[in-house]
């Protein structure tokens, strides 16, 4: 976690107003320099003999018939051709070590994958794709279209509902609050976990929030640019959602001093997006401490 100093008022309040649409950045690529997938020729149904290729690792970005797009964390755009041979299986169970074969119908956009590879003249065959459970959940939830808004927080909201709206009562028709502390916590591409070590910074902020008169927690989810908009919405509230659980569960933090937690995709980023440096800052969730000038000092 790094920790800032106030964020201008009106970057923080930001995040409580709609989210605006906003394009996927355009990235340098070695194989592929474009979203559609154009291949051509009959893959192979056995793969046996064929020499391995290299093994590639990022999130699927498109797919069209038996292609797929992968884009790496270096923002590579790597096209794949998918053969009757290729193993599609999902890790998860206890410490992650089950394993359940799927069909293809499974690589959806948005997935996180890894892939063995086996070189097919100028094209690479993927001959094994792995992914995780919650991954594929994930993907799943954004393809069908359901409203993924949090949906672990979403009882402990509804339940300190009546607490939240007497607290806003205090602050009625005041939309200005002085930013006392900005702290941000890093994911790894695709994913929402929360470290060891931010988690023990985590409880640190609620503690310096606590120790703050009248103080509010905002949180706001981020991602960076490779994935596509709706694919980094659901994932930035993931992260802000992960958050905003651990911050109330584990660090004793009361639902009805959180305002609203929101996601931002990859908008408001804070380095380039075009390195992998970049990427990394803008993989982030801004934890704010709050307070409303209008009662600052009671």
């Amino acid at each position: 976690m790094n920790t800032t100093n106030a964020r201008p008022l009106a970057i923080a309040l930001s995040a409580l107003m709609a989210v605006s649409a906003s394009a996927v950045a355009a990235q340098d690529v070695d194989y592929a320099e474009q979203t559609q997938i154009n291949v051509y020729g009959d893959v192979p149904g056995d793969l046996s003999g064929f020499e391995d290729g290299p093994d590639i690792e990022g999130m699927i970005t498109a797919r069209q018939d038996n292609n797929i797009q992968v884009t790496t964390e270096e923002g590579q755009q790597v096209t794949l051709r998918l053969s009757p041979a290729t193993e599609v299986r999902a890790r998860g169970g206890f410490l992650g070590l089950g394993r359940t074969q799927l069909t293809q119908a499974s690589l959806f956009n948005g997935l996180p994958v890894k892939v063995d590879t086996k070189q097919w003249g100028q094209s690479l065959i993927a001959s094994r794709v792995r992914f995780s459970d919650d991954d594929l959940e994930t993907a799943e939830m954004i393809y069908g279209g359901t409203n993924g808004r949090f949906t672990a927080n979403e009882t402990a909201i509804v339940e300190n509902a009546a607490a939240t709206e007497a607290l806003r009562g205090r602050v009625a028709n005041i939309d200005q609050y002085n930013v006392v502390e900005t702290a941000n916590v890093y994911f790894d591409t695709g994913k929402w976990n929360i470290s060891a070590r931010d988690q023990a910074e985590l409880c640190s902020i609620a503690q310096q929030a606590e120790a703050t008169d009248n103080a509010l927690l905002l949180v706001i989810g981020y991602t960076d640019s490779v994935g596509d908009q709706d694919y980094n919405q659901v994932l930035s509230e993931r992260r802000a959602g992960r958050v905003v659980n651990y911050l109330q569960q584990e660090c004793d933090w009361q639902p009805w001093r959180m305002l609203t937690p929101t996601g931002m995709a990859e908008a408001d980023p804070t380095a380039d997006n075009s390195t992998a440096a970049g990427r990394a800052q803008n993989r982030r969730v801004a934890v704010n401490i709050l307070v409303s000038k209008a009662v600052e000092g009671i």
